[in-house]
Parts: C-alpha cells; sequence; structure tokens
C-alpha cells in the first residue's frame, strides 16, 4: 500500500516504544505536571534555544500544551513523545517528529533534555530510537535534525548517531534573543544512511 496515498489518520501506529532505559511515548491528559515540573527545572537551559521557553508555564500551560499534542498525534499532524525513565516513571525530557511531509515520508526530530539528567546520553538514545521508529513504523524516506548552528550539544546528538550534515542555511531564523540566527541541517536519507 502506497503513503501517499493513504489518510495519515487511518494509520496505526505505535504510541508507545522503548529504547535501552526509556519509555517513549505519546503525551496523555493528565501529563501536564510532569511536563510542568520538568520544563520549570529545565527554563533557563532551554531559553537561548526553544521559542516556546521564553516564559515559566503555568501547570494549566503545560497541561494544555499535553491535551493538543495529545490531539495532534491522533491527527498524526505532530507526533510529540515524552522520554520517560523506564527505572522511576520520571520524565526526562520530551522530543518527537514534528514538520511531517505524509506525501514524501519526511520527518524531523526534535529534543530537549530535563536539565537534571542533561549530559547521560538519554536524548542521543532516544533520538535514535525515534530515527528507528520513523524508519521502521511510518516508513520515512527522510529524517531530519535542525538546529541552532550555535547549539553544539544538540548538533552533537545528529554526528554521533550519523546524520549526515547537508548545509547550514545562514540568517534563516530570528534567535530567542532576537538576533539573527544560522540553522544547521543533518540528514538521514533511505537508500544512503539506512
Amino acid at each position: 500500500m502506497s503513503m501517499n496515498k493513504t489518510n495519515p489518520i487511518l494509520l496505526d501506529i505505535p504510541d508507545c516504544f522503548e529504547s535501552e532505559r526509556l519509555l517513549i511515548r505519546a503525551p496523555k491528559p493528565g501529563d501536564g505536571a510532569a511536563l510542568n515540573e520538568a520544563t520549570v527545572e529545565s527554563i533557563e537551559q532551554l531559553r537561548p534555544w526553544m521559542p516556546w521557553a521564553q516564559e515559566v508555564p503555568t501547570p494549566e500551560d503545560s497541561e494544555t500544551v499535553i491535551r493538543r499534542a495529545h490531539l495532534s498525534f491522533i491527527e498524526r499532524t505532530d507526533l510529540m513523545l515524552l522520554l520517560v525513565l523506564k527505572e522511576t516513571g520520571q520524565l526526562v525530557g520530551c522530543s518527537g517528529l514534528h514538520r511531517i511531509n505524509w506525501e514524501a515520508r519526511k520527518f524531523e526530530i526534535g529534543y530537549w533534555v530535563r536539565t537534571s539528567f542533561s549530559k547521560q546520553g538519554f536524548i542521543t538514545e532516544a533520538a535514535d530510537a525515534i530515527t528507528n521508529y520513523a524508519i521502521q513504523e511510518l516508513q520515512a524516506n527522510r529524517v531530519e535534525i535542525r538546529c541552532d548552528a550555535r547549539n553544539t550539544q544538540s548538533a552533537n546528538v545528529a554526528k554521533r548517531l550519523g546524520y549526515t550534515l547537508e548545509g547550514v542555511l545562514r540568517n534563516d531564523a530570528s534567535a530567542t534573543d532576537g538576533t539573527l540566527s544560522s540553522t544547521m541541517v543533518f540528514s538521514k536519507i533511505r537508500g544512503v544512511e539506512f
């Protein structure tokens, strides 16, 4: 069956899978408290890179994000994924597949890690599992990781996972501080890297 003739909302795709240490799952109503706790803890580290992290969210704000993401997952328009530590059930961070083009089967992985879990390999582990999920479950032809050219930690995740740096889009976005920023574009392509 050709995916480009399929209505994505009809696709039966797993909403939960695992990596070595993580349960990676779609958001559900009620997850807002955990998201809020992780976001509030990490706001200073997120602020330079994430436009949505300029203000500290209320618990209601976070639950609204979760419920909208839950609906988007069901509609297959955006696939937010929560990264939950199997051992304790704590929210380690968030990731997902965004800017989806179902006709081309193109997906972009986004991610952030909770400050208390940073520099422990969780995002590399999660992005690897999500890449495999996109390839195997969603029949991806292209998976991208994009990041601010100054965000070396994010770029290093893509490099560790064998993504190819295709180029740098110079002055293509407004950074959270109002300056122009450049974007690094990494990808894996069917028939080349997988």
